[in-house]
């Protein structure tokens, strides 16, 4: 198993805009081969900022790294310049392999 997320540091001002951009668009990952699920996590407000995190789970790296490459992905990451300012700076990417998996 792999994880991909992107943080995502957002002022409280634009946390509702910023939810509703993520709540309201179009996903293709389902279509997507190793594709396993995806949650948009929010953590708690501080000094005027929250942090979100983007966790997409996938069976494997390669899985996710074909996702980066196709076209799905291109299609889903179009505008994203446009709703930069929703957050401050860039997103921060961080990728796990699971070492362990208890359910």
């Amino acid at each position: 198993m792999y994880l991909a997320m992107n943080r995502f540091t957002v002022t409280t001002q634009n946390a509702k805009a910023f939810e509703d951009l993520w709540l309201n668009r179009e996903s293709n990952l389902k279509s997507m081969q190793g594709f396993v699920a995806f949650h948009m996590l929010k953590g708690a407000e501080v000094d005027g900022r929250i942090v979100y995190a983007s966790h997409t789970v996938w069976e494997s790296e390669d899985a996710f790294r074909g996702w980066t490459k196709s076209d799905a992905f291109r299609a889903s990451h179009k505008g994203a310049k446009d709703t930069a300012k929703l957050h401050e700076g860039t997103p921060v990417f961080e990728g796990f392999t699971a070492i362990q998996h208890i359910a």
